[in-house]
């Protein structure tokens, strides 16, 4: 049942939306660069910063990863693994750092019935009946 995808660069519609607040002479600082040709606007910069500092934390994150064994990257769960997992008379308790995605012809029953936590640092994609459904197992 394992398909875990390693991370990669995201693009288009892989990626999710943030807003942050920056001061005006940061905000400056990076115009500045962006004006030089060095970025192609803000965004490039922000995301380049970021892989930047996961890059130097990526033995940290590692360590954590094995440690809470969490699962890295992208984990699917479709119809076929959460029934599988209710025939074995099992319960998930999903970890993910990453996206963690539940098949949308899941049933909010059938998830209920082999999901017993889901923590996700990233996002979770799923109906929102699911989402509804295991509300109090979403930490």
């Amino acid at each position: 049942m394992s398909n875990v995808t390693p991370l990669r660069p995201k693009t288009g519609s892989d990626t999710e939306k943030i807003t942050i607040n920056l001061g005006y002479v940061d905000l400056g600082q990076i115009d500045l660069l962006v004006q030089e040709g060095f970025y192609s606007n803000r965004s490039d910069f922000i995301r380049t910063a970021i892989r930047n500092q996961l890059t130097n934390h990526a033995q940290v994150v590692q360590q954590t990863v094995v440690r809470k064994t969490l699962e890295l990257g992208l984990r699917h769960y479709s119809k076929q693994d959460l029934e599988a997992v209710k025939a074995a008379g099992e319960k998930l308790n999903i970890q993910v750092v990453g996206l963690a995605t539940i098949a949308s012809d899941v049933t909010p029953e059938l998830a209920l019935e082999t999901i017993e936590a889901i923590t996700v640092l990233g996002a979770l994609q799923a109906s929102s009946e699911v989402k509804a459904a295991l509300a109090g197992r979403i930490h």
